[in-house]
């Protein structure tokens, strides 16, 4: 027989997309497969959605609300395939993904995990642009994936990857202590499980951006602990299991990309992001930002230019009637 594929899709108040991720998956041109819904306490119908595939072989799980990573958890608890693929309720895969993994992954060395090319789309994937990144490629060494990434390299969206159920049981459950950057810290631990990446160019995927508020635009103070945390278990797991100059700058610059996204919300992590950054011989990287905020920053430091840059968009957003 061939590999199961177990397709796991974590659900909360996606009633308005879940239907096309369904879709997405029942078109794939591997046929061997299961997917499971589960539902994290929804309140919009998503519910009804997932029901109405149920005579097509879809199976729905019902959770109370306790975040996507103990959704994640239930899906594996429940899969029976030995290769695993996470799908958000709001993404689409394209109808040769898992194939062209499966196929790839056929004579790789075992305990590889693949991944693939992904783009982002608001209306229709049809309008996606794939721009390559140069973490689009092999890794016989994975933690070198991660090295390459938090330098700038690019990320892999959660569906761009394609797992061996072994290896995720060597990388462990999914952190439900986590709700910002939940998605790194575990990937980070399955490629420290793994024995090599595998691209896979024609294996697409399709992330939608959309208006509707995200986890990923949290400011609230247990978002920031969040991706603090995330972000200080991944470094350390990969500096346990490599400690070269590399390593240590791209962990480096993981910690200071936090500090300069958190400042000025939570304040004492971005001291503690700096410490760490400069424990780990510090990073060139920059904080972005227009031409009146490099003058500030230049001038006054990259703090004083992000709190005049977050004033004049709340200046901006009240003459628009955003803010009160």
């Amino acid at each position: 027989m061939p590999p199961l594929v177990s397709i796991i899709i974590p659900c909360r108040d996606g009633a308005a997309w879940l239907g096309a991720a369904i879709e997405s998956c029942l078109g794939q041109s591997w046929k061997h497969l299961e997917i499971i819904v589960v539902d994290d306490g929804s309140t919009d119908g998503s519910r009804d959605v997932a029901a109405r595939y149920w005579d097509r072989g879809v199976v729905a799980r019902y959770s109370p609300r306790r975040g996507a990573a103990a959704a994640r958890n239930t899906g594996l608890a429940q899969a029976r395939g030995e290769f695993i693929q996470f799908l958000d309720a709001d993404d689409v895969l394209d109808a040769d993904k898992i194939r062209v993994q499966i196929e790839r992954l056929a004579d790789a060395p075992a305990g590889a995990v693949a991944s693939g090319a992904w783009a982002r789309f608001r209306g229709h994937p049809g309008e996606a642009v794939f721009a390559a990144e140069p973490v689009w490629r092999d890794f016989s060494a994975p933690e070198e994936f991660l090295i390459a990434s938090w330098l700038g390299g690019g990320m892999m969206a959660p569906f761009a990857w394609l797992s061996p159920r072994a290896v995720l049981e060597r990388a462990g459950p999914w952190d439900e202590t986590l709700s910002l950057v939940d998605d790194g810290e575990y990937f980070c631990r399955v490629l420290l499980a793994t024995s090599a990446v595998i691209f896979c160019a024609n294996a697409r995927g399709f992330y939608r951006s959309t208006a509707a508020p995200s986890l990923s635009r949290r400011r609230d103070r247990a978002a920031l602990v969040s991706g603090f945390n995330a972000i200080d278990l991944s470094c350390r797991a990969l500096l346990q299991r490599c400690s070269s100059p590399a390593a240590e700058t791209a962990c480096a610059t993981n910690y200071l990309r936090f500090a300069y996204d958190a400042y000025p919300d939570a304040r004492d992590l971005v001291t503690l992001a700096e410490r760490r950054a400069r424990e780990l011989g510090g990073s060139e990287l920059r904080p972005g930002g227009g031409r009146a905020f490099r003058l500030l920053a230049k001038g006054f430091g990259w703090k004083f230019g992000k709190r005049c840059q977050r004033a004049w968009h709340r200046l901006k957003a009240r003459r628009a009637g955003a803010l009160p």
